[in-house]
């Protein structure tokens, strides 16, 4: 069934409306390998996880999707997911058939109509839609669209000895934009760096070197798209649990809980970019770590 406007998941930020863009739920073994500290035990500790990012079971739920909004006149895309017919050693994202663009499209964002694509970093369920393959040949998806990321991202995967399942991301997702062109490099200062009215991209390193959370800001209210400096809502609970693929896990619980510490008691709206239904709330201080208060989508 093709996506209407009306099963598009969206939250106002001011004058900002933010869509929900659904690729796809990653399947239950995600979990335990991406966080295997998140331990049954330590999930059915927290009841607040109940039922809608964990099941009874401690299950942790995961999804796969983008943000869509406009922001300073810009139609802005915040990662591009895992994308269609690419090939993935994780069987979870290999050859995917998703209906993405036309949830994209049917949430008003066309992929020709789209000015701006922010890449919190370059893994490869993040930049999956940045290209799609037309006659044989991986072509930029957004054609009009200039897609961005963080200069010390780039540089770091640039010196990086690549293993093969990386490197065909790489050629399939990452060097077709950079070969047309349309890829820009951002220096992102420590205190973050506006690159819009109402947009502005803040460092959050650990998970990658260069990797980005995106802050919107509109009417006096704030959005946060958190990318992956928080997988899952468990980590709130417990900040100290990492990912598997964190390339540098001390420094990425150092920004998680220094992003935290900072929501906590806040009405800034945190969107996590794998956080299953309902996927957005607010952070709030539960004894010495955190839990997250939904905000169940319009």
């Amino acid at each position: 069934m093709s996506a209407t406007p009306a099963t598009i998941p969206s939250w106002a930020v001011g004058d900002i409306t933010v869509h929900r863009i659904d690729e796809t739920l990653l399947p239950s073994a995600t979990g335990p390998w991406l966080l295997p500290d998140a331990t049954p035990d330590v999930v059915a500790g927290q009841d607040w996880l109940r039922p809608h990012f964990a099941d009874d079971e401690g299950v942790l739920r995961i999804d796969s999707h983008s943000f869509a909004f406009t922001a300073g006149g810009l139609r802005v895309l915040v990662d591009t997911g895992i994308g269609n017919g690419k090939t993935r050693a994780n069987p979870a994202w290999h050859n995917l058939r998703t209906d993405y663009l036309e949830r994209l499209t049917a949430a008003g964002f066309p992929p020709e109509s789209v000015d701006l694509v922010v890449l919190t970093h370059l893994h490869a369920d993040h930049v999956g839609w940045n290209t799609r393959e037309e006659n044989g040949v991986w072509v930029p998806t957004f054609p009009r669209a200039r897609y961005l990321t963080s200069r010390i991202e780039r540089e770091f995967w640039a010196g990086y000895a690549m293993e093969d399942a990386r490197r065909m991301m790489f050629e399939d997702s990452v060097l077709p934009v950079e070969e047309a062109g349309l890829l820009d490099l951002v220096d992102v200062p420590a205190e973050g760096t506006e690159i819009a009215p109402g947009l502005r991209l803040l460092p959050t390193p650990g998970h990658t070197p260069g990797h980005l959370a995106v802050e919107l800001t509109s009417g006096g209210e704030t959005a946060l798209i958190t990318g992956d400096c928080v997988h899952h809502p468990v980590q709130f609970a417990r900040p100290g649990i990492d990912a598997c693929v964190d390339i540098d896990p001390e420094r990425s619980e150092a920004t998680r809980r220094s992003l935290l510490g900072s929501l906590a008691g806040t009405d800034t709206l945190v969107l996590g970019t794998h956080f299953a239904p309902p996927t957005a709330g607010r952070v709030v201080a539960d004894g010495s770590a955190y839990r997250l208060l939904p905000v169940p989508a319009a």
